[in-house]
């Protein structure tokens, strides 16, 4: 039967025994680098793990743990490295190692950004920690998020280029389609590059209050920061609600800063007496009230002045140092109650709008003639 089956065989195709001979040393030793590639690979497995368990007594090892698991890919890439070209030069298929080095470019870049990722993070961990500028907060923040894009970019080009695909056509191309892509997305590039500006100038950082100019109607105006993104920035109000701002609108308007300094700051709040009040006695009613006033501050100390002669008031402002801008409202509202209740107390009258309204009677015409006739 064998024999049958062999004589079939030739007479189908009578070269292929001839064929099947001489590429049998080739598969052998194809087979062979296989062979060995996988016990070198379970052989440094091993080494690694016995490596990592006896460091695992050096803190820097222990907090850096993904060292290994870089080592770990890099040794495999190796071995592929080493293996594919070992394959590659046994064949002699040109465009087989055309392939195997354009995968190769392409695989490759994974670990190198899982490098750059990781050195990013170290050198963020130690560097910025020793300076006060924030430039290297954002270049940083920047290269963590473009740094794959970046390098699958560079590794792809390298690809085609092993490949012998032209790439000055595709840059050309992809040139072309930016600017196209470019145009139909103004606004959310505009939203962009105002991010990064916003990221570099630093106008305000996260958790400082700031005023909202798109609250909704009868809400709070103002709020703390959240979020710093590249397209929007997110302000959790008083009220808290959170307002998704577009970073484009934000460096169009002016950006009021409660906190960028610091935490403390002045309080205007104005007060009106009838014309016939003590003006020193009123101020100083004014003033026991603000030293009473829990966060104000005694230095500076608070100040009452005369603001203006006002249609039916002499309009005073009381002047205080508080020493945290979110209790803006609550020092405002306490100091205004109090005041009411001192001015009640001691006769000073709050004056409001008046009017003096006289009726003057005109006698008719026809009155007038019948006044005259009886005369």
């Amino acid at each position: 039967m064998g024999g049958f089956l062999k004589h079939l065989c030739e007479q189908l195709s009578p070269g292929i025994f001839s064929r099947l001979a001489a590429l049998y040393p080739l598969l052998a030793r194809a087979g062979l680098i296989l062979l060995g590639t996988l016990a070198v690979w379970i052989i440094s497995k091993r080494v690694l793990k016995i490596i990592r368990k006896r460091t695992q007594k050096y803190e820097f090892i222990r907090s850096h743990e993904q060292v290994f698991d870089l080592i770990h890919k890099a040794v495999l890439y190796a071995l592929i490295f080493v293996c594919g070209i070992s394959l590659v030069n046994l064949f002699k298929i040109p465009i087989l190692k055309n392939v195997f080095f354009a995968g190769l470019i392409i695989l490759l870049a994974i670990p190198v950004n899982e490098f750059t990722l990781l050195l990013l993070k170290y050198l963020e961990g130690n560097f910025t920690k020793k300076t006060k500028s924030k430039i290297d907060d954002i270049a940083f923040d920047l290269l963590n998020k473009f740094s794959g894009i970046i390098i699958f970019g560079v590794a792809i080009l390298f690809a085609l280029d092993v490949l012998g695909i032209n790439v000055v056509p595709l840059v050309a191309g992809a040139g072309i389609a930016g600017i196209a892509v470019g145009f139909a997305a103004k606004d959310t590039l505009s939203n962009l590059i105002a991010g990064i500006l916003l990221i570099i100038d630093r106008p305000f950082e996260i958790g400082d209050r700031i005023e909202v100019w798109t609250s909704p109607k009868g809400s709070s105006t103002w709020g703390d920061v959240i979020d710093i993104g590249l397209r929007a920035t997110k302000i959790r109000t008083t009220d808290n609600i959170v307002i998704i701002i577009p970073n484009n609108e934000i460096m169009k308007r002016d950006i009021i800063n409660y906190t960028t300094i610091s935490t403390d700051i002045r309080l205007r709040i104005p007060v009106g007496v009838s014309y016939d009040t003590d003006i020193e006695r009123a101020k100083s009613v004014i003033l026991n009230v603000a030293n009473t006033a829990d966060g104000v501050l005694k230095d500076p100390p608070p100040r009452v002045v005369v603001k203006q002669f006002g249609e039916s008031s002499v309009d005073l402002e009381a002047r205080v140092w508080i020493n945290d801008a979110r209790r803006r409202m609550d020092v405002t509202s306490y100091m205004t109650d109090r005041i009411k209740e001192a001015f009640d107390k001691e006769g000073i009258e709050i004056p409001y709008p008046k009017r003096d309204i006289t009726i003057i009677h005109k006698a008719k015409p026809a009155e007038v003639g019948a006044e005259k006739a009886e005369l």
